[in-house]
């Protein structure tokens, strides 16, 4: 018998969740008749659906809502949960590291495939910044969201009950390195947060509450165009957040955020939201990258010069054919990513069959940001949009964009009953610990008649 033809999908993030979901379709009658077969390698069995991260932080949508099973949702696909450390596509072999191999003891386990779907998505772009390694803060995963949440609350727990006006300063005081969707909508929506959950804190008030956003640039929120950045940052300063432009976070060891401008400030709390890189797996392959460590890609989405591999999104370099003149690339967001995912499956699937490709072409639609509850900006189609309108826009496009219906359904109800209820509060630290306590339970009793030594 012939051996099916396997497609590798390195990445179960934007791309490579909605690459495999198409494929499925399109390769209906090959997979059931066992002539193809769609293997997706990612290190959680879950996408992420990063822009809900911020109402996650804050207690609007629940944390599993935000992210979506991919068993679920790719029941035609083979998942292997771990990580692909290296690719030799000239062998076309991917040497994968997965938890039983982690188990095993037995290193990395080799891979075939026929077709290559580079889709790792990335990572926080950091700065050898002294104390960022030890008390910086990241915005990208769930986890961290969810993490952020629990310490911003605990933060105002210990303002509340010490005696000591300096923690209870830098208790007080957040920090967010980052002017752009993720800096800005996460201290936004956190300070929604934090100033409804100080009504319950009998020596917290509001206003003792300090917010910093640190930006290199002159602006934030690039995407939604200067006249939108300007007004975000008259709404952020309308409620007392102190936005710095075209200032640096330049050390934050000994928890003391120093800026560029000589500004001091003690704080317990620094989130870095500065940007992002490709994935390190692209520096593992022997794939062409461009100068910025991105792949270079065809306006058909196949990696250049390469036969057989092919890439999207963020790992990404594709050619943006609508743009004026030449040299221009896609944006690498989510609006161009599940796009992109459609055609790339589709080529794919035209590859196998031998069909013509192809190309991915789309009109950059405008952005959308949310600046807290019942707050926000929009760009759109040449319309510029704020305050309700826009904060409306923005839950009912990403609403339209969160996949599976079960999700739109959840979350909705979530948000249904958000603006029925009050705000949750509540700070579930032991999640970060969860065997801490019976670690404390199991521990053998200290010996009375022992005396420590002197």
């Amino acid at each position: 018998m012939t051996e099916p033809a396997r497609i590798l999908v390195v990445g179960g993030g934007y791309v490579g969740m909605y690459t495999a979901l198409r494929l499925q379709r399109q390769l209906r009658a090959e997979l059931r008749a066992g002539a193809a077969e769609i293997v997706v390698v990612t290190p959680e069995p879950y996408m992420t659906y990063q822009p809900f991260l911020p109402e996650a932080a804050a207690g609007s949508i629940s944390p599993r809502h935000v992210v979506v099973p991919l068993r679920r949702v790719l029941n035609r696909c083979r998942i292997v949960i771990g990580e692909v450390r290296s690719v030799d596509h000239a062998k076309r072999t991917a040497s994968l590291a997965t938890l039983a191999t982690a188990e095993e003891g037995t290193g990395t386990v080799d891979l075939t495939y026929d077709e290559l779907v580079i889709a790792p998505g990335s990572v926080s772009r950091t700065l050898p910044v002294p104390g960022l390694l030890d008390h910086g803060i990241g915005f990208k995963t769930v986890e961290e969201a969810i993490g952020l949440r629990n310490h911003v609350i605990e933060q105002m727990d210990i303002a509340s009950s010490t005696r000591d006006p300096g923690l209870r300063d830098a208790a007080l005081t957040f920090v967010f390195v980052g002017g752009g969707y993720a800096g800005v909508e996460a201290l936004a929506e956190l300070e929604d947060m934090a100033r409804y959950t100080a009504r319950y804190y009998h020596n917290i008030k509001p206003e003792d509450l300090r917010w910093v956003l640190v930006e290199a640039s002159d602006r934030i929120l690039p995407e939604v165009g200067e006249e939108m950045g300007r007004y975000a940052i008259r709404e952020l300063r309308g409620r007392n957040v102190d936005v710095r432009l075209e200032t640096r976070l330049e050390s934050c060891e000994d928890r003391v955020a120093v800026l560029s401008d000589g500004t001091r400030l003690p704080t317990r709390t620094v989130v870095w939201t500065a940007g992002v890189r490709p994935a390190p797996v692209l520096a593992a392959t022997d794939l062409p990258r461009n100068e910025r460590g991105r792949l270079r890609c065809t306006a058909q989405l196949a990696v250049e010069g390469v036969d057989h591999a092919w890439a999207a999104g963020d790992a990404a370099a594709v050619p943006d054919v609508t743009a004026e003149g030449s040299g221009a690339e896609c944006a690498p967001n989510a609006q161009h990513a599940v796009r992109q995912a459609k055609v790339l499956a589709e080529n794919i699937a035209a590859s196998l069959r031998g069909q013509p490709l192809k190309e991915y072409a789309h009109a950059y639609a405008g952005s959308v940001a949310s600046l807290g509850l019942h707050k926000g900006v929009a760009h759109v189609y040449g319309r510029k949009l704020k305050g309700y309108p826009a904060w409306f826009m923005h839950r009912a496009y990403h609403l339209s964009r969160v996949p599976t219906f079960n999700r739109k359904a959840r979350v909705l109800a979530e948000w249904t009953l958000s603006g029925l209820f009050k705000r949750e509060i509540v700070s579930l630290g032991s999640l970060e610990h969860p065997r801490a306590e019976f670690e404390l339970a199991a521990a053998p009793p200290p010996d009375p008649g022992h005396k420590p030594s002197s």
